[in-house]
């Protein structure tokens, strides 16, 4: 594994970034990043809209013969390549299709740290507007210096604020976090 690879994969851990960090290698190997990727994002989609396939990726009653027939034909009916069908082959065998999402993000987390890029999870009180968008993504940018995406999300029970996500790193300002403790400390006054 080289030097670069084992930097990009610090952010991923567990069962899921042992099995994307492993992909990645081999698909880096194989110079198709970029395939695997798109494989993975349109399975992933799948997964979503699928509560079947859910059901069968999470069934531990389904046997792994089942299991890896059911994805083989489902990877060959949305043209995957080999590379990926071979891959989703050993984690159905190894019973670990349970973990398939996570691995698919894990995937895509070191394929995007490896371009210098990362993601940031936004959650607001209402949707923020393009320009509010655009802000927040220019001051990510010049603070982390690297290409950020924005991947939004509106909680009404934050009143106002944002909480930011980058990898391990999060800014809560939130008004429900400053009431919070405001209401600590008025309790620890009296």
């Amino acid at each position: 594994m080289s030097s670069e690879t084992t930097n990009v994969a610090v952010g991923v851990t567990g069962l899921s970034g042992r099995y994307a960090t492993a992909l990645f290698d081999l698909a880096d190997g194989a110079s198709a990043l970029e395939q695997v990727a798109d494989d993975l994002r349109q399975l992933a989609t799948m997964i979503e809209e699928s509560d079947d396939l859910a059901r069968l990726l999470r069934s531990p009653v389904i046997s792994r013969a089942d299991q890896s027939a059911a994805m083989l034909a489902l990877l060959e009916k949305s043209e995957s390549s080999e590379l990926t069908r071979n891959f989703i082959g050993v984690v159905a065998s190894n019973r670990r299709l349970f973990a398939l999402s996570d691995i698919i993000k894990d995937y895509l987390m070191v394929l995007a740290g490896r371009r210098g890029e990362m993601t940031a999870e936004v959650t607001s009180a209402k949707a923020l507007t393009d320009s509010q968008q655009a802000e927040i993504v220019a001051a990510l940018q010049s603070s982390v210096g690297g290409k950020v995406f924005l991947n939004s999300s509106v909680d009404p029970a934050l009143l106002g604020g944002l909480v930011v996500k980058i990898g391990s790193r999060m800014v809560d300002s939130s008004l429900q976090t400053k009431l919070q403790h405001l209401k600590l400390a008025m309790r620890g006054v009296g």
